[in-house]
C-alpha cells in the first residue's frame, strides 16, 4: 500500500484514545476520525473512506464487535483490528465470527502494533493467540467434524505459521519452501478442515488440538 495508512480510531476512554493517535502518528499513520463508542464508529464510517479501523472491542452502548456486525451486514469490507486490555479467547472468537482481520492486546509493542497495522492493511489477517484450553471449551466441535484424514509434520508446521499471522510468502521463507508449495498445502489443510478461510481453520485446529 502506497502513502501513509488511513485509520479509524475507536475507544471509550479520551486518554487511551490520545495516547494510540500520538503514538500512530508517530509511527506514520494519519487518523482520518476518531470516535468514543460503536455508535460514532458507524457514523464516521458512513461520511470517512478509511483503509483500516483500529478500535477497542469493549464500549459503552453498541461495542466494537456490534458496530463491525453493523458494517459488515451492510456491506462495508473495511479491515478491522479489534485492541483489547483481555487475553480471552471468547472475545477472540466473537472478534472472528464478526468479522475482524486483527486482534491484539493493548501491551503489544508498538512496533508489533505497527506490523499488525500495515499487514492487516495488505488483506492479511492476524490474530494474536490467546489462552487455548478456553477456546477449545468455546469452540467446540462434534466428533464427526474432526478431519477423518491425518496431518503431515509439514502441516502442522504450515498451520502453527498461519496460526501466527504468516502469509504464504513468508511461510515459504520460513519453511525454504516454494510459494506455490505453500499455496498447495494451504489448500490441503483447509479441504482436510472443511473451511475456505484461513482463519476458521487455525482455530478448529486448535479445538482439534492438531496445533
Amino acid at each position: 500500500m502506497s502513502g501513509a495508512i488511513r485509520i479509524a480510531l475507536a475507544d471509550d476512554q479520551a486518554l487511551v484514545r490520545a495516547g494510540l493517535r500520538a503514538l500512530l502518528q508517530e509511527l506514520g499513520i494519519t487518523i482520518v476520525f476518531e470516535a468514543e463508542d460503536g455508535d460514532a464508529l458507524m457514523a464516521g464510517m458512513a461520511t470517512h473512506t478509511v483503509d483500516l479501523i483500529v478500535s477497542d472491542i469493549r464500549m459503552p452502548g453498541v461495542d466494537g464487535i456490534d458496530a463491525l456486525q453493523t458494517l459488515r451486514a451492510a456491506g462495508n469490507q473495511t479491515p478491522c483490528i479489534f485492541l483489547t486490555t483481555f487475553d480471552d479467547s471468547d472475545l477472540l472468537l466473537r472478534a472472528t465470527e464478526a468479522g475482524a482481520q486483527g486482534f491484539l492486546l493493548k501491551d503489544a509493542a508498538p512496533a508489533d502494533l505497527l506490523d499488525v497495522i500495515s499487514r492487516v492493511a495488505q488483506g492479511e489477517t492476524f490474530l494474536l493467540p490467546v489462552s487455548t484450553d478456553p477456546l477449545r471449551h468455546r469452540f467446540r466441535f462434534h466428533e464427526e467434524a474432526a478431519p477423518t484424514e491425518r496431518f503431515s509434520a509439514k502441516e502442522v508446521a504450515i498451520l502453527r505459521l498461519l496460526a501466527g499471522g504468516y502469509s504464504n510468502k513468508e511461510i515459504a521463507r520460513s519453511l525454504f519452501l516454494a510459494e506455490g508449495t505453500v499455496k498447495n498445502y494451504v489448500s490441503a489443510i483447509l479441504e482436510k478442515l472443511d473451511t475456505r478461510d484461513r482463519t476458521r481453520a487455525v482455530l478448529k485446529a486448535i479445538a482439534l488440538r492438531i496445533i
